[in-house]
């Protein structure tokens, strides 16, 4: 328990000094961008205002993580950072169809840009995002709120060095067509990795099955373990990205208690440690049962297999 409070602490602490970095950007990058008249840089500015927002979202959503479970919530507040990375996924695809239609306003109108100030300016938003990206990387593989703030800022660190490209080609060329063309890129860019983000928010918020999770091959390496007949009823759902859990019915001889007790704590072992789940509920049972029903069917509120034990 230390541990995961240390570690939501210094989260906390590095999504904060982010925060306050991108948004000092945002009034600067903005500034540029109107004097240039870069679409480039306007949209960058807008996507960078996102990251504050979705920034500011992922800190209070770990800190909401952190409250204790109780009576109303019995699994605590851990899936508010779900709500939170699926909002930020969402606002990132308006964004991104907010961008197609100015740049496609500005390839009929043929505006022009100030490529000495797009490239400049461009060059020191990569430094930042990049810079900001790296504070918030730590820890997102496991925990999808802060995953959907890092993709923000990685993707603002893409897009920016593209918008470097652009400004260096529209010197060289004078094809400013080049500063909406780039824009448009970001744009599938940012919802490419906002449909990612979607989608496993969605898996989680439906309790789906973890993509990585093979339920054949777990039950089957559970029937390896002595005394056990049969597994079924059986569950597998995310709390969060990282804290995933399972129920089962399990089979067994007709065995005393401590034995059942030895048997059920093999069982956590082995999905503890090869399928990552850290909470097995285990229901024990020794009268035969319907072999159709490995997974439960609830529908009408009624549990699928009717017998009895």
């Amino acid at each position: 328990m230390t541990h995961a409070h240390d570690h939501s602490k210094s989260s906390i602490q590095r999504i904060q000094l982010a925060l306050v970095i991108t948004l000092l950007f945002v009034f600067f990058e903005a500034a540029a961008g109107f004097l240039a008249n870069s679409l480039a840089l306007l949209t960058d500015s807008a996507h960078n205002l996102t990251d504050v927002i979705a920034l500011a979202l992922s800190w209070y959503a770990i800190r909401l993580a952190t409250r204790p479970a109780h009576a109303g919530k019995t699994y605590g507040y851990h899936r508010a950072g779900i709500l939170i990375a699926l909002l930020n996924a969402t606002t990132l695809g308006l964004i991104a169809f907010g961008i197609f239609f100015e740049a496609f306003r500005r390839l009929a109108a043929h505006i022009s840009v100030e490529a000495h100030t797009l490239t400049v300016v461009a060059a020191v938003a990569f430094v930042v995002n990049v810079g900001t990206a790296l504070l918030v990387k730590r820890g997102n593989e496991h925990d999808l709120n802060m995953r959907s703030a890092f993709i923000h800022l990685a993707g603002d660190a893409l897009s920016t060095f593209g918008a470097v490209l652009a400004g260096i080609g529209i010197l060289i060329t004078g094809f400013t067509a080049l500063d909406p063309i780039v824009s448009i890129l970001i744009g599938l860019l940012i919802l490419w990795n906002a449909w990612g983000i979607v989608r496993e928010s969605v898996d989680i918020l439906l309790e789906s099955t973890p993509r990585d999770v093979d339920i054949d091959a777990m039950i089957k390496d559970i029937q390896q373990i002595e005394g056990v007949r049969s597994v079924h009823d059986v569950h597998v759902w995310s709390i969060t990205q990282s804290l995933r859990a399972l129920s089962a019915h399990i089979l067994m001889d007709d065995v005393q208690i401590s034995a059942g007790a030895q048997t059920q704590r093999q069982i956590n072992q082995l999905v503890t440690g090869k399928y990552n789940i850290s909470h097995a509920t285990l229901q024990l049972e020794c009268v035969d049962c319907d072999p159709q029903m490995l997974y439960c069917d609830m529908k009408n509120g009624e549990m699928g297999n009717s017998h009895h034990h």
